[in-house]
């Protein structure tokens, strides 16, 4: 099941033509420059000089590798000339999870974050970073493994708003919480068996977890959460798409951010 998931998220990559740079030179230059690099794939069991080369200066660029077969990154290569190595470079530059409460501070208000645990479709996690934008929330903070990055589909999916809103990545989501919560935030995880959103109080510095299509929030990062909240749904299917569940959930803690003012 893994290898399949890994296939059709290296598969949504493969059409991200703009952000895809194939070639042992075209990789290294890309990580000798200002280029953020999201992932590199490299051909498995390939150790000679140049490949050698590539991982030192991606571990100084802190990039994610991957050990592919041949087959794997023929499917990927647009160009047919990829030379066991492709690599995914961000269409924005990520900020530091720091630079999200800043800007909260800068604002006068309490923290609002989307936390995203694992997102793989990028027009999900596109569509995500528009509502999270448009609900006033201060950042969105993603995973560095197991999920879609800063694509040129993200880019495009979020209509803008990428250039308004900072976006984080970690490297351990649990940790990042846990950091956040001794700062005074207090986490809810979209899940199906939680509380009512409607009884939750989903206002002051606030964290908001949202799991992946399909999977919903991994254990870990559930049990640092304060508590699960659910959407009510009264039709025959068992769940929301990811970005549809982080749009009604981010509205409601809104409302109840409007009303709280009124009092």
């Amino acid at each position: 099941m893994r290898k399949n998931n890994e296939k059709a998220f290296e598969d949504n990559e493969r059409n991200e033509n703009s952000s895809q740079i194939e070639g042992r030179n075209a990789v290294l230059e890309a990580l000798r420059s200002e280029t953020v690099i999201d992932k590199i794939y490299v051909l498995d069991g390939c150790n000679d000089g140049p490949v050698q080369t590539i991982k030192r200066e991606a571990k100084k660029k802190d990039a994610i590798l991957r050990f592919v077969d041949k087959e794997r990154l023929d499917h990927m290569s647009v160009t047919g000339m990829h030379q066991g190595v492709i690599a995914i470079a961000a269409a924005y530059e990520y900020a530091e999870p720091e630079d999200i409460l800043k800007a909260a501070e800068e604002k006068g208000e309490k923290p609002f974050i989307f936390f995203l645990d694992g997102i793989e479709d990028p027009h999900n996690l596109g569509a995500i970073i528009r509502t999270a934008c448009q609900a006033g929330a201060h950042g969105v903070i993603i995973p560095k493994n197991r999920a879609v990055g800063l694509t040129a589909t993200v880019a495009r999916t979020s209509a803008g708003a990428l250039s308004h809103i900072p976006v984080a990545r970690v490297t351990n989501m649990v940790r990042t919480i846990e950091e956040f919560k001794e700062k005074g935030m207090w986490f809810a995880c979209a899940d199906m068996d939680g509380d009512l959103m409607y009884r939750c109080d989903m206002t002051g510095s606030f964290g908001l977890v949202i799991g992946a299509e399909g999977k919903g929030v991994s254990r870990l990062v559930k049990e640092k959460c304060d508590f699960t909240v659910k959407i009510p749904m009264y039709g025959p299917l068992d769940s929301l798409n990811a970005s549809v569940a982080a749009g009604v959930l981010a509205y409601e803690s809104v409302r109840q951010r409007i009303e709280k003012e009124k009092k």
